[in-house]
């Protein structure tokens, strides 16, 4: 079971702004990437998704809080942890450490399952959930 799942992110030069810090926005790819690589280790490639179920999922909501900033050549940890299922939704907790343990940034992200077609919320398959329960 993986009730949390964890992926290692290295900061690069060109996600720094000009003070050598993390560009705030790419901590959002940061959190995306981890979701994507949990659904992946779930046994769940969203191109297949899309192809064999007509569903995308997409965020809905964010809510970030910045702590600290990460900088150049840092090694991170990007955590993601399922809070809630709902018939269409997930609702993600997310948190960015560095090597020394601090967090810094938490966040709260809603995730939709959409229609390819209407790009309208539809349920999350069946499959999907199913799994999902032996997750949490």
């Amino acid at each position: 079971m993986i009730n949390e799942f964890t992926w290692p992110v290295r900061v690069y030069y060109e996600d720094t702004d000009a003070g050598g810090v993390v560009y705030y926005a790419n901590y959002l790819k940061y959190l995306e990437r981890a979701r994507t690589e949990w659904l992946r280790s779930l046994g769940f490639e969203q191109d297949k998704l899309v192809q064999e179920d007509g569903v995308i999922f997409a965020v809905r909501k964010v809510i970030i809080d910045y702590m600290k900033p990460a900088v150049f050549n840092e090694l991170l940890a990007v955590n993601a942890k399922i809070l809630e299922i709902r018939k269409a939704s997930l609702l993600f907790e997310q948190s960015i450490t560095n090597q020394l343990k601090d967090i810094l940034c938490r966040a709260e992200i809603r995730i939709a399952c959409l229609d390819t077609k209407t790009m309208k919320p539809v349920s999350i398959p069946e499959h999907i959930l199913s799994e999902l329960d032996h997750v949490n």
